[in-house]
């Protein structure tokens, strides 16, 4: 393997990881895309689910931002999650990811010829170059007006919306 060829993989791998991307923030245009939806479950209560890809922070903040919105329009203040799903895991982000292993082996003979004693210690460096996957939040809110409950699950859909919207 000449100088040039584990460089030239790395590059390839981080172009390919690079063209799966969180898309911008909007509404689901196709099935299985990018994007929100929101499903009415009674006046008040809604369940809002984001699909994106990558890491699941951005992407369960974008659900959040998508009932913030739903709550303003819908002429309420605030709103709760009452249930939460997150689909992806925290390492989902893809890109390189180097990973080392060391790993000890020893060997003893003793025969008819002699015998003979060895040991050796090994290092590997494994990459990968997986790109980003799927990632998915779904909440149930239930919306409501005037002071906001003191739980933890409750938002001030307003509050949210200016620190959230930065896509």
């Amino acid at each position: 393997m000449n100088r040039l060829t584990l460089p030239l993989i790395a590059a390839a791998g981080l172009a390919l990881s690079a063209c799966a991307s969180l898309a911008p923030y909007g509404a689901q245009v196709a099935p299985g895309g990018q994007g929100y939806t929101e499903q009415r479950i009674e006046a008040n209560r809604f369940r809002v689910t984001y699909n994106g890809v990558g890491a699941p922070g951005p992407v369960a903040d974008m659900a959040l931002l998508r009932a913030a919105e739903l709550t303003t329009a819908e002429g309420y203040d605030w709103f709760e999650v009452t249930q939460r799903w997150i689909d992806g895991r925290p390492d989902s982000a893809g890109g390189f990811r180097p990973s080392v292993g060391v790993g000890y082996g020893s060997d003893r003979y003793s025969g008819r010829y002699g015998s003979y004693s060895a040991s050796g210690v090994g290092v590997g460096l494994g990459l990968n170059f997986s790109g980003p996957s799927a990632t998915s939040t779904t909440l149930e809110v239930l919306m409501g007006r005037g002071a906001r409950p003191d739980r933890p699950e409750v938002y001030e859909a307003r509050a949210v919306q200016d620190n959230l919207r930065r896509w």
